[in-house]
C-alpha cells in the first residue's frame, strides 16, 4: 500500500530526473532511456527507478551501468531542487514489463496473421460461396 505522500514524491522525482537525464547527464550509453516507474520504499528513504530503452541485451545492460553510475550526481541535483527532508537513495532497475508487452504483442499479432491465413483460405475453398 502506497501512501499519497509517497506517490507524489514519486511523481516527482521521476519528473526531475527524466529532465535530468535529457538535459544534463552526458553519457552516451544512456542512449534513449525512458523512465516508467518510481516506487518508494515506506520509509520514503529508497526510490527504485524502472526504466527501459531501445536495442538488445548489451545496450540495456550499458545504459544500467551508465544509471547506476549517474546515481550519486542524480540524487545531488534531486537534493536541490526537490528540497525534500531526507533525499532517497536512486536504484535504478530495467523495467521487466516493457520486454513482456514486447512480447506479448509479437504474439498476438502472430495468432492475428494465422487467423487471417486461416480467413483467407476458407474463402477459396468454399467456391462461389452460398447465398
Amino acid at each position: 500500500m502506497t501512501t499519497h505522500r509517497a506517490e507524489k514524491m514519486a511523481d516527482l522525482i521521476r519528473e526531475i530526473v527524466a529532465r535530468l537525464l535529457r538535459e544534463e547527464v552526458r553519457d552516451p550509453r544512456i542512449g534513449f532511456v525512458t523512465l516508467t516507474d518510481v516506487r518508494m520504499t515506506p520509509d520514503l528513504k529508497n526510490a527504485r527507478v524502472f526504466f527501459s530503452a531501445l536495442g538488445g541485451a548489451a545496450p540495456r545492460a550499458e545504459a544500467a551501468k551508465a544509471l547506476a553510475h549517474a546515481a550519486p550526481f542524480l540524487r545531488r541535483a534531486l537534493a536541490r531542487e526537490a528540497r525534500f527532508r531526507y533525499t532517497p537513495e536512486i536504484h535504478f532497475e530495467e523495467d521487466p514489463s516493457v520486454e513482456s508487452g514486447f512480447r506479448v504483442d509479437a504474439l498476438l499479432r502472430e495468432i492475428a496473421a494465422e487467423k487471417e491465413q486461416e480467413d483467407s483460405g476458407e474463402d477459396e475453398e468454399g467456391g462461389g460461396g452460398e447465398r
